[in-house]
Order: structure tokens, then sequence, then C-alpha cells
């Protein structure tokens, strides 16, 4: 009989420790569970990046003058765009997107892209500060030492430069005309070439080029300058 109870006693006992350990495991994986349950009602869906078309103007700190030929890009991205000769630029961007303003001869600027509630669309003013570095004087000459470059100028000679019939070959009225017909442009007359090719290219960017032919102030110009010639 009393071994009958001491058995029923051990076996009392280890069911007791057994349950007690089974209630332990229990309320440990109800809390987990739980707390799993409440983070994943908690947590509020994060909403995707909306892309926004970025478009803005570059220009120097003067607030006058533009600047083309900025790069304009998101390094994490790896997308960006360069201003044209109006300092105009636009590109897709996120919000969040750091974005870098670089260009020769100015400071580095930084813009983050903000959370954007209105249209897809974001314009600003950029200005860059001018970063000028000014290098040493550098004097090259075509020979080892400046006396030896004097001694060389002063025993050049011109051909027949003793030669008295040398000054009237040079003063002679045909010549003079030849040289006159075929010197090269000043340079009042290459900048005005080059604004009428500048303000012709803006002209004919997006459309066909103007027929010559039919304009009666072209045949007018050229009419002018074959009568001055």
């Amino acid at each position: 009989m009393r071994k009958i109870k001491k058995s029923k006693l051990f076996a009392f006992s280890s069911y007791l420790i057994l349950s007690k350990f089974l209630l332990k495991k229990i309320r440990v994986y109800t809390f987990l569970s739980f707390s799993l349950i409440c983070g994943a009602f908690g947590q509020t869906p994060q909403s995707p990046q909306r892309v926004i078309q970025f478009t803005g103007v570059v220009f120097a700190n003067d607030s006058v003058s533009i600047v083309p030929g900025v790069h304009v890009y998101v390094p994490k991205g790896g997308r960006g765009t360069t201003t044209n000769p109006y300092g105009f630029f636009s590109m897709p961007v996120l919000e969040g997107d750091s974005i870098i303003f670089s260009g020769v001869g100015f400071n580095r600027n930084y813009y983050i892209v903000p959370a954007h509630d209105e249209a897809n669309s974001l314009k600003l003013l950029i200005y860059l500060e001018e970063n000028i570095q000014y290098l040493e004087e550098v004097t090259v000459f075509p020979y080892p030492s400046e006396a030896t470059f004097k001694a060389a100028i002063l025993a050049a000679r011109a051909p027949n430069e003793f030669d008295p019939n040398n000054l009237n070959v040079w003063m002679n009225s045909e010549l003079l005309r030849e040289i006159y017909q075929n010197q090269t442009m000043s340079g009042n007359n290459t900048l005005r070439r080059s604004v009428n090719e500048q303000m012709n290219y803006n002209r004919y960017q997006y459309q066909p080029a103007a027929n010559n032919y039919l304009n009666p102030f072209a045949w007018s110009t050229f009419i002018k300058s074959i009568k001055k010639n």
C-alpha cells in the first residue's frame, strides 16, 4: 500500500510540475502573439513616394545672369539633367530626393524635395554662388631667356629693308585694295556675326528656316552689298 501511495504521489507531483511548465509556455506564447498582433494593427501602411516634375531656372548670385550647363542630378537615384542655354531644367524626382546643383566656377548647391500636396509639379529658382580662383601669372617666352629673346628681336631684319623702292611697293594702291578686300573680320563684325547666328538658331530651332529667296528685305540687303563692292 505504501508503494502504491508513493507512486501516486510521484505521478501527481510530476503532473503538477508539467502543468506549471506548460502554463508558463502558454503564457509566453500568448504574450508574444498578442504583441505581434498589436504591432501589426498599430503600423500604418506607408504610402508610395509620389513622382514630381521638378522644373526651374538657375541664376548666379547677382539674380540677373542665368547659368547654362549646370548639372542637376540625384546621386542615389542615378538621375540627372543639364540646364539649357537659358538656365532652364526639368526632370522627374521623388519626394525626399536629395538634388545637387554643380557648375564650373560655382559652389555646389543642395536641395531636398519636400512632401508635395499640390499638383505633381515643383517650380523653383536656384541661385549659385561664384567660386572664382585666380592662378598665378606665368610668362612664356619662345627663347630660353629674356636676354636671348631681346637680342633676336633687335637682330631681325625685314626683306629689302634698305631698298628705297620697297616703300613704294608696299604703298601701291592695287596692293592696298587687295589687302583691304581680303582682310579678316574685326572684333565688332565677329560679335555681330555670332549674335546673328545665335538669333537664327533660337528663331528656327523648332520650325523650318525661312526662304530668303522670297524675302524682299534679304534682296535689298543683297543688292546693297553688291553696290558697295
